[in-house]
C-alpha cells in the first residue's frame, strides 16, 4: 500500500471530530426542528455515509454521539431511527443549542424558564452561605466583564454563564454544580435568542449585581430574592422577543 494510500485508510480509521462532530450537528438540529420526526428510519450505514461523502467510521462516530444524547436508538435488524422526545437529553448543551438554531417551541423556552427559576434561586442562596473569597472573586470578574463588553457581545454573553455557572459551583453542592453547563447553556442561548430581531429591551446588568452584593454579604434570603427576581425580568423580556 502506497503511503498516500495508506494516509487515506488512516483517516478514515480516526476522522477528524470537526467530521463527525459537524455531521452529528447537522442531523441533530434536524431532529430537534422536527425535520426528521420521532420513528423515521435512517438509512443504512453504507447508503448514509457515501450521500453525506464522508466515510463510514465518521458517520457512524457521529450516530454514537446522537445515539448518547438520547435522540436515536440503533437496533439489530430494526436499524437506527429517532426516539421520541421524551428520550431526548434536553438538557444537554448541545441539544441546547440545537434547539435555538431554528425557531423553538415556545412551551420548551417556558420551561427553561421555570427549570431555572426551581434551581438558581435555591443555589444562590445556598451560595450566599458557603461562598469562599475565590468564589466571590470568580462572581465578580464575570461581572465586571459582563459590564465591560455588555451582553450584546459574545464577550459579555461568555461572561454572563461564567456568572451563573459560579454561582452554582460556590452552592458547594456537587449535584447543583453538575448542572452549571446545562444552566450555561440555556444562559446563553436565550440570552442570544432574546437579541436576534432587536436589541435587548434594558441593561440586566444591575440584577445581577444584587445577586452578587446579596451573596457576598451573606444574605441568602436576599440573595434567593434577586435570582427570583432576575429570572423574573429576564423572562418578561424573552416574551417581547417572542412577540417581535
Amino acid at each position: 500500500m502506497s503511503n498516500a494510500a495508506g494516509k487515506v485508510f488512516d483517516e478514515r480509521r480516526s476522522p477528524s471530530p470537526r467530521i463527525h462532530g459537524t455531521i452529528a450537528h447537522d442531523i441533530g438540529v434536524e431532529i430537534v426542528s422536527g425535520v426528521r420526526k420521532p420513528g423515521d428510519v435512517f438509512g443504512g450505514e453504507i447508503e448514509a455515509s457515501e450521500a453525506l461523502g464522508v466515510s463510514r467510521t465518521a458517520y457512524r462516530e457521529a450516530i454514537r454521539i446522537l445515539a448518547a444524547k438520547g435522540l436515536i436508538e440503533s437496533r439489530p435488524k430494526a436499524g437506527t431511527r429517532v426516539t421520541q422526545r421524551s428520550r431526548w437529553n434536553l438538557l444537554d448543551p448541545d441539544v441546547l443549542g440545537w434547539a435555538f438554531e431554528g425557531e423553538p417551541d415556545t412551551g420548551f423556552i417556558l420551561d427553561l424558564f421555570e427549570l431555572r427559576s426551581v434551581i438558581e434561586p435555591a443555589a444562590a442562596a445556598f451560595a450566599a452561605r458557603r461562598r469562599s473569597d475565590d468564589d466571590l472573586a470568580t462572581i465578580a470578574t464575570a461581572l465586571d466583564e459582563m459590564a465591560a463588553h455588555g451582553l450584546a457581545d459574545q464577550r459579555g454573553r461568555a461572561a454572563d454563564q461564567r456568572f451563573h455557572h459560579a454561582i452554582l459551583a460556590a452552592a458547594n453542592n456537587a449535584p447543583l454544580a453538575s448542572l452549571a453547563s446545562s444552566v450555561g447553556a440555556a444562559v446563553r442561548w436565550t440570552t442570544q435568542f432574546k437579541q436576534r430581531k432587536r436589541a435587548l429591551p434594558r441593561d440586566p446588568l444591575p440584577d445581577h449585581a444584587r445577586v452578587f452584593d446579596a451573596i457576598k454579604a451573606g444574605d441568602a434570603e436576599a440573595a434567593r430574592d434577586a435570582m427570583a427576581e432576575l429570572l423574573r425580568l429576564a423572562l418578561a423580556d424573552m416574551g417581547l422577543a417572542l412577540r417581535a
